[in-house]
């Protein structure tokens, strides 16, 4: 394309916008809600998806915090029991020191919180660690077996057996429920926007009607009629992305320092960061908002334009 009909076709397009401002302003803002929708879902389903992925690291590990009573000789007795259960890898002991300090890292700079602990409550454990993720089950119905034993035996060994795999399975129920809500809801929110884009062009079309006759009367061609509708439509799909965007940033940029420096700052370490989810974001919402306004057009111009 010449650069004097490129100068045009824009042109023409952004005159289409202008021309009728009401309708251009109704397609952005149903872009805009659509995309914003999405963003919304993007942000859930992305969130709880990083969980369970952290979740899933951990998944390969069973965890047995023990009795703050526990003496240390029958802690290392405990240790060589579940060393003997088939399908562990290895078995790593965490004393309540290393867990304190643990933790401290993970809080990252809010680890100084933790320094006004009195006393350090959080109990000693055995990481066990597994040959793979099938034994899991196994591997803690033995554990459940020794734990009853030693309460039999009068003895007081074995507070919790951690595991994640209900955690994880309830996450990815919740992720999935989430997404498939949020596609039907996109879904019909697109539709919308496509239909008043479609509209918008057709109200240009009718406006433009006699001089695309005269234009195609001198020999102009169905794409060079065309276009300036197309980069109308694309125009459109566009800034109600950009502004989409704006909402998704600005309104996960907010949550995100609610939940990393005024709340729950022991879950800051599990929630993607603005950066990461910005850069998902992105060309989701580029593609998606110049698409519904190209296919706005291509519909309208379809039904209503015969070149």
């Amino acid at each position: 394309m010449k650069i004097r009909t490129m100068s045009y076709v824009l042109k023409q397009g952004f005159i289409g916008i202008w021309r009728n401002k009401g309708m251009s302003v109704a397609s952005i803002g149903s872009v805009a809600a659509s995309l914003a929708v999405l963003g919304i879902i993007i942000t859930v389903v992305l969130n709880i998806s990083n969980l369970s992925y952290i979740a899933q690291m951990q998944f390969d590990t069973i965890q047995v915090y023990l009795e703050q009573e526990a003496a240390e000789e029958e802690i290392q007795d405990l240790g060589k029991q579940i060393t003997t259960i088939q399908g562990i890898q290895f078995v790593e002991y965490e004393s309540k020191e290393d867990a304190l300090n643990k933790m401290r890292e993970q809080w990252g700079e809010q680890g100084y919180l933790l320094e006004v602990l009195e006393d350090n409550t959080l109990p000693n454990s055995y990481i066990i660690h597994l040959d793979s993720l099938e034994v899991a089950e196994d591997v803690v119905k033995e554990l459940e077996a020794i734990q009853a034993m030693q309460e039999e035996e009068e003895l007081e060994l074995i507070e919790e057996i951690k595991y994640h795999k209900d955690i994880v399975d309830n996450m990815l129920n919740i992720a999935t429920f989430v997404k498939n809500i949020g596609l039907g809801l996109i879904a019909i929110l697109i539709l919308i926007a496509m239909f008043i884009i479609s509209n918008t062009i057709k109200i240009t079309l009718n406006a433009r009607k006699q001089e695309i006759n005269i234009m195609k009367y001198v020999g102009a061609t169905n794409w060079f009629v065309r276009w300036p509708f197309l980069i109308e439509g694309m125009v459109l799909g566009l800034i109600g992305a950009i502004i989409a965007l704006g909402v998704v940033y600005y309104g996960y940029q907010y949550t995100f320092e609610l939940i990393t420096t005024k709340f729950y700052v022991m879950l800051s370490s599990y929630v993607v960061s603005v950066d990461v989810m910005m850069n998902k974001t992105i060309p989701v919402f580029s593609v998606l908002g110049v698409g519904v306004g190209a296919l706005g057009s291509i519909i309208s111009l379809r039904k209503h334009l015969k070149v």
